[in-house]
């Protein structure tokens, strides 16, 4: 932490070699193309760089912290107007991946995240794996589901609260 503190590069390094294929996995869940996921993974990275100074201990542990920044720029990525034009004009084998990668092997249920989400009740379960898994946004999942924008928010609120607690 020290070392990320003082802007030493050997850190990132570091922190890059043990937790760029967790955070690719994750970011490859949210937008489905590899080339994307690249891109994303390597933003993810200069924005836990730059941003690093404003990172808190107290609020949580540093894999969470960078978890959700990937997370955020994966859905800030396909919910952005080039990418919603380019996926549509892809040829259907860009977005199919034949066989495994190095990637595939990591996923965030080896990390403890899908094992806490099973122990949530089957409405919220549900909820939270639209919205962290699929990257779903609250509306969406109210569509998807066919519920109320509000019962949405409840379950995820109550999800997250839940889950928040085991955590600690």
């Amino acid at each position: 932490m020290a070392q990320l503190r003082a802007q030493d590069q050997r850190a990132l390094t570091l922190l890059y070699r043990n937790y760029s294929a967790a955070l690719y996995g994750v970011i490859l869940r949210i937008v489905k193309q590899e080339e994307v996921a690249e891109d994303v993974l390597q933003e993810t990275f200069v924005k836990i760089w730059t941003a690093f100074p404003s990172y808190d201990e107290q609020k949580g542990r540093l894999f969470t912290w960078m978890l959700n920044i990937a997370r955020n720029l994966a859905i800030d990525k396909i919910r952005s107007k080039q990418y919603r034009v380019s996926s549509k004009t892809q040829p259907l084998e860009g977005t199919v991946t034949w066989g495994m990668t190095s990637h595939d092997e990591i996923k965030p249920d080896h990390i403890g995240v899908q094992e806490m989400t099973e122990q949530l009740n089957p409405d919220q379960k549900v909820v939270i794996d639209l919205m962290y898994f699929n990257g779903y946004t609250q509306s969406e999942v109210a569509e998807e589901l066919d519920i109320p924008l509000g019962t949405v928010k409840t379950r995820a609120r109550m999800a997250i609260k839940f889950l928040s607690k085991l955590i600690k």
